[in-house]
């Protein structure tokens, strides 16, 4: 099932399914750069991949410039005026719905990052006018894709939750019933919104008549979400987070994303002195890591504006080197902790004038809300779920705050010149999984194909999954797995080889030569394509 990995000179794009890496790659071959081509690709998979991520939901980017200047973008929504803690209790609940108009209470912040995203393409000398960038997506949508194994399985696994959603049935239903594989989904009303956002620009989405229509809806269905929180909403640059590992420096998102825990993880694996991939060491490690990661994570990340403690102290060498004193290389550490939750996709983009671009988006849930807008043909996303009514909780519920995110994109700056994007999908797995392919391909040396391909664990919760105990695919060795368990892992083989399970990973690296190079995963409906 392995999938040989791309190489290129021009350009290069990795995504998780094949309609939106070839939108890529079509931008590529019109002479746009790399964050031309992941714009078109988001655009894209926002439509063939509807239950992964939608316009209705959040984006974060990297983007590491041919300077060596590395831009990161957060790009995600806020709750509305009207979601309060006060407003959820006088309607009777002790948490926030998942699915429906209520789940649907922060600003989708997607859109804002396309635009600024845009804006550093022709910072980077891109020229292709937006209606380009956004034509492939626009025919998808007006044409129809056929679905998915995976949209037919959540589907049908979710339809209970999400069939009364405003919106849903009409737009992801045949007769009320999940479509079969294969069935051409068509989204018209999306197909023009996006036909008029290429015309009359990004900006439009919030402050102009697609806003006037996404606020006219979410009035109707009884969303928080207001106009004037989509007048109000802009993405915005930040710094980066980083931390410097003996193989290079690695970046990642700051709070509200977990990106923190992503490179704690690496911080504290390097230096446990593991000598060789698929060993004891090496899955023990990372799990142990990943604990320890977590345990962090769960006590600090919260909205930027409201941070307590400085994400970077915990990366800081002093810091690391204490904290992998703690963790023991022959026991595990007691589980579970409180798991995290969410659906994602992510792409990759590269070119030959090194820049690089590491880029998800998400609706958190599978279909995120489930409330499908009929003037826009927007899905909204239920990230506001995560939010807690306890105002003493970590992050609380209040109008302006945004919610705890597990989405977190990555990029390396490696000491022997490469350039490496990386990323994936699935909630708690997301550290994860960056984890074991970066171990994999940049530590112990395992080509880029095979690091995606070989069999991955999952300590936690994921999309579509309740679980909280540590999970393996089937292909690790027998005797890996009895040392796993006798060390004190509460773990589960699962029945498959590869499983959805484990998140879509996908990586594109940019060498000195201006070799390009990309993968992507097996267990997605994607790949890698390049010029």
């Amino acid at each position: 099932m392995s999938q040989e990995s791309v190489h290129a000179a021009r350009g290069i794009v990795a995504a998780p399914h094949a309609l939106a890496v070839e939108a890529g790659r079509q931008v590529l071959a019109d002479g746009g750069n790399a964050i031309e081509a992941a714009l078109a690709t988001a655009a894209a998979i926002a439509v063939v991949y509807p239950h992964m991520n939608h316009m209705g939901g959040d984006g974060f980017w990297l983007i590491r410039e041919p300077s060596g200047r590395v831009r990161y973008i957060e790009a995600c929504g806020f709750a509305g005026a009207r979601a309060s803690i006060p407003f959820y209790r006088e309607e009777g609940y002790d948490t926030i719905p998942e699915r429906g108009p209520l789940a649907a209470l922060t600003v989708p912040g997607l859109v804002g990052g396309w635009a600024l995203a845009l804006e550093a393409a022709r910072a980077a000398g891109g020229r292709l006018p937006l209606p380009r960038l956004l034509e492939n997506a626009v025919q998808h949508a007006r044409a129809g894709v056929p679905v998915t194994a995976s949209q037919v399985r959540l589907t049908t696994e979710k339809l209970a939750e999400l069939k009364d959603a405003p919106g849903f049935a009409a737009a992801f239903l045949v007769d009320g019933k999940p479509p079969a594989v294969g069935h051409v989904q068509r989204a018209s009303a999306l197909a023009d919104t996006l036909e008029h956002l290429g015309r009359a620009g990004l900006e439009d989405y919030y402050r102009g008549d697609v806003a006037h229509e996404i606020a006219a809806d979410l009035e109707r269905i009884g969303s928080p979400v207001t106009r004037a929180d989509l007048e109000r909403y802009r993405a915005v640059v930040r710094e980066p987070l980083r931390v410097d590992l003996a193989a290079g420096r690695v970046y990642n998102a700051p709070p509200p994303t977990q990106g923190l825990a992503s490179l704690l993880i690496l911080g504290l694996y390097d230096r446990l002195a593991v000598a060789r991939a698929e060993s004891f060491e090496h899955v023990h490690g990372l799990v142990e890591a990943t604990k320890r990661a977590f345990l962090v994570r769960n006590a600090v990340v919260r909205d930027f504006e409201h941070l307590e403690h400085d994400p970077a102290h915990f990366l800081a060498k002093a810091a690391l080197d204490a904290d992998a004193a703690k963790i023991d290389m022959r026991r595990a550490l007691p589980w579970p902790q409180p798991a995290k939750r969410g659906d994602t996709i992510w792409l990759g983009a590269a070119d030959a004038s090194g820049l690089v671009v590491s880029y998800i988006q998400s609706i958190f849930f599978e279909f995120g809300s489930g409330c499908v807008l009929p003037r826009t043909g927007v899905l909204m996303q239920n990230r506001g779920a995560s939010f807690s009514l306890d105002p003493r909780a970590v992050n609380p519920l209040a109008p302006g705050r945004r919610p705890f995110h597990t989405l977190n994109p990555a990029l390396a700056e490696l000491k022997d010149g490469r350039i490496m994007a990386y990323g994936t999908m699935g909630g708690e797995g997301q550290p994860q999984t960056q984890a074991a392919v970066f171990t994999r391909h940049v530590l112990h040396g395992v080509p880029l194909a095979e690091a995606i391909d070989r069999p991955r664990w999952l300590l936690g919760r994921t999309w579509g999954s309740a679980h909280t105990n540590l999970r393996l695919e089937a292909r690790f060795d027998e005797d890996l797995v009895r040392r796993l368990r006798s060390a004190g892992h509460d773990l589960e083989v699962l029945p498959e080889d590869y499983s959805d399970t484990m998140g879509h990973a996908g990586a594109v690296i940019f060498t000195p030569k201006r070799d390009l190079e990309g993968g992507h995963d097996p267990r997605a409906d994607g790949g890698a394509a390049g010029l």
